[in-house]
């Protein structure tokens, strides 16, 4: 096979299908900062969590009333009472 026109215009033809185009200038990315927002649920939320924390679990004044009483023999349990919590707190676990 010949190729008329000779080897450069052949040449010409793959190096248009090569080119690729030059970077002109390189520029730095602009940095962007996180942004976070808290809606106001869980801002109320949060405040509530901090309240709560904030309270002991064990009110003192009520077990040491429950101490005095014990240790001075002053401290009576009606034994209906405590069945009928009993039976109370069981049929609400149910309910």
């Amino acid at each position: 096979m010949k190729i008329w026109g000779g080897i450069t215009g052949v040449s010409r033809i793959y190096d248009k299908q090569k080119k690729m185009g030059r970077v002109g200038e390189v520029h730095e990315a602009a940095s962007k900062k996180d942004v976070l927002s808290i809606s106001n649920n869980a801002k109320d939320y949060q405040t509530v969590v901090k309240a709560l924390k904030s309270i002991p679990d064990i009110r003192r004044e009520k077990v040491e009333t429950l101490i005095e009483k014990y240790e001075t023999g002053s401290y009576n349990v009606n034994g209906r009472d405590v069945a009928d919590k009993i039976i109370k707190s069981i049929i609400d676990k149910k309910v």
